[in-house]
């Protein structure tokens, strides 16, 4: 059963306030919440905006990589009427270099067709603002192709449409069952301190941003069919779970909200699952409803591919998760959005609410399947983006959380905590984006070097490729084993990589006490290759001993200049004294570029 006491009754509002608290007039009103929510849409206004490329064609591109999959069932059916032979791909690719170099989005069916992988159901909640683009398009100078500017800012400010529609909703669920305050609290950290921003306002045409709505829709639906069953709210649950399952076909567990809903002990589950046996009529709208929200991919796939299901190649180990995702280096959930560890937390909170285990079993569920996914680095991922379109349910134990803190001394804990994990959310979403913190490839030491430093150094960076790094070389005698300041040209091709220098040395291999290390400094520019080469370490004894490989395209390195590159390879173990090694530059193309300067010195 519902109640506002929390949201209404001043005695029971945290802090025990009373009349002369300056918060209390804001509370009574539910202002607080209010400002909060106009605040977060006009922030992520902004953060989307100013991050504008007024250099590119178009200035804001969002339909790339995995969006550009999302989106190409609009373009295919209503411009080019070509979702089978794609004719019109190859001049938009040429144009716009959207799919990231490799068709990825789309394969060939035994048929001769191509197959969208991702499913239509983005591409739906895309269509109003397609619609919007696409006249707009034709009236203006600009190609009615859809990937011009207008339907790339059409797509940008759908997705905050949407956001700003389901902060608002999400804002009155809450105030259901929390004060203005906690709700407030609630929201704010929700939208500062995860990477929501990121999957929102910055890559908005990706999946997360279009069924983020949905979430707050379901839990409203449920609480209005609890309240008072009628068929059209049965009607349009069934029809938002199928419009999110064809979305990402692992939303599907978003039934569970529904079906536990007031589940929460033995009386109130008895009454929940007389009043559906009483209502029986309304779970077959419910069905009717989820057919009629997936069958516009059931129809694409009967069309392309002449069967109504088509396998789209996921690969999931259920057995086998990969708990990384969560507290992993590369990309962990909890290490870099720390504040999600109190979503989770906060189900031990939720015990005497109608939601308890409705949303206690979806957020575990949702959690497996996501660790569970084969790619467990979502491609390229601040955080773990895969979890973003589901924070409307856990803002849910959060802001129960939240609720039981301001009932405690911890309270005032809050407001400094919560700022300095909004600080570093913002300041590493700006790393991020600059691509000093890596979409994939992240590591513990690299993750310490970078930490709230906006300007990292080229050792600093080597991190990132070989994890490694003398921490005392002034303890270490140091010998030279190669320096030179003559500029030489470089030329290299796939299997044939250039020899910078190949060098013999000694170590001690009876005393290890003392670890050995190579360090490299070098001077160089690169004019073709730049970003899929790399110099390569190889040290060897009778046999190779080890290889290190440093990306020379970084996030600190600048195309056509001269860059610094620095970093350190620690000797393996050997009973062998005396030792090569070999640094050379390789690709997967070919590469052309001017060495500077290169010293190698030898630590022991």
């Amino acid at each position: 059963m519902l109640s506002n006491q929390y949201s209404t009754d001043l005695q029971k509002l945290p802090f025990h306030l009373t009349k002369k608290s300056w918060i209390t007039p804001f509370a009574q009103h539910k202002i607080l919440t209010l400002i909060v929510c106009i605040l977060a849409i006009f922030f992520l206004f902004q953060y989307r905006f100013s991050r504008i490329q007024p250099n590119e064609n178009p200035s804001l591109k969002v339909t790339t990589w995995d969006a550009f999959g999302y989106y190409l069932y609009l373009p295919g059916i209503f411009i080019y009427q070509d979702v089978k032979d794609l004719q019109w791909l190859p001049e938009i690719e040429n144009k716009y270099q959207l799919t990231g170099g490799d068709l990825y989005q789309a394969n060939r069916y035994k048929n001769g067709n191509f197959v969208f992988k991702y499913l239509g159901g983005v591409a739906i909640l895309e269509a109003p603002f397609f619609a919007i683009a696409h006249l707009y398009a034709k009236l203006s100078p600009y190609p009615a192709d859809g990937f011009s500017a207008p339907y790339q800012y059409a797509l940008a400010i759908g997705a905050l449409f949407y956001f700003s529609y389901a902060i608002f909703l999400l804002r009155h669920l809450l105030l259901l069952y929390f004060s203005d305050l906690a709700t407030a609290i609630t929201i704010i950290l929700l939208v500062l301190a995860t990477n929501l921003p990121q999957y929102i306002a910055v890559e908005s045409a990706m999946s997360h941003a279009y069924i983020f709505p949905l979430y707050a829709l379901i839990i409203w639906l449920t609480i209005r069919w609890h309240k008072s069953p009628t068929p059209y709210s049965a009607f349009l649950i069934g029809l938002t779970i199928g419009l999110a399952t064809i979305s990402r076909p692992t939303e599907l567990i978003m039934v569970f909200i529904p079906i536990f809903w007031n589940t929460q002990n033995k009386i109130v589950a008895k009454e929940k699952w007389q009043n559906v046996k009483k209502h029986l009529n309304q779970l077959y709208l419910a069905l009717a409803g989820g057919f009629i929200g997936i069958a516009p991919q059931l129809i694409y796939w009967q069309i392309v591919t002449g069967f109504l299901i088509y396998d789209v190649g996921s690969k999931w180990y259920f057995l086998n998760p990969f708990f990384d995702v969560l507290i992993g280096w590369p990309q962990g959930w909890f290490i870099y959005t720390p504040i999600t560890i109190l979503f989770i937390f906060g189900l031990f909170f939720i015990k005497k609410f109608p939601f308890s285990k409705s949303f206690t079993i979806f957020i575990l569920v949702n959690i497996w399947i996501i660790i569970s996914w084969a790619d467990w680095k979502y491609g390229a991922s601040y955080s773990t983006r895969a979890l973003v379109q589901s924070y409307p349910v856990m803002a849910f134990p959060f802001a129960a959380l939240i609720s039981q803190i301001l009932k405690t001394k911890w309270k005032y804990a809050l407001i400094p905590i919560g700022f300095y994990l909004i600080f570093v959310n913002l300041f590493q979403l700006k790393q991020y984006q600059n691509g000093i913190l890596h979409h994939r490839d992240m590591n513990r030491k690299y993750y310490a070097a970078i930490y709230l430093d906006s300007n990292p150094t080229p050792l600093d960076m080597s991190l990132l490729y070989n994890p490694e790094k003398l921490k005392n070389p002034k303890e270490y005698q140091r010998i030279s084993l190669y320096k030179s300041s003559e500029t030489i040209d470089l030329f290299a091709n796939n299997g044939n990589p250039i020899i910078l220098d190949k060098t013999n040395f000694l170590i001690d291999s009876q005393n290890f006490k003392k670890e050995n290390w190579l360090y490299f400094q070098m001077d160089m520019s690169s004019h073709f290759g730049f970003w899929d080469s790399w110099i390569v370490c190889k040290i060897s004894g009778d046999s190779l001993l080890k290889e290190v490989r440093y990306r020379i395209g970084n996030p600190l390195t600048i195309h056509d200049s001269i860059n610094r590159y620095e970093f350190f390879v620690k000797i393996p173990e050997t009973k062998i004294e005396s030792l090569e090694y070999q640094l050379s530059i390789e690709t997967d193309s070919y590469f052309t570029g001017k060495l500077r300067s290169l010293e190698v010195q030898f630590y022991r």
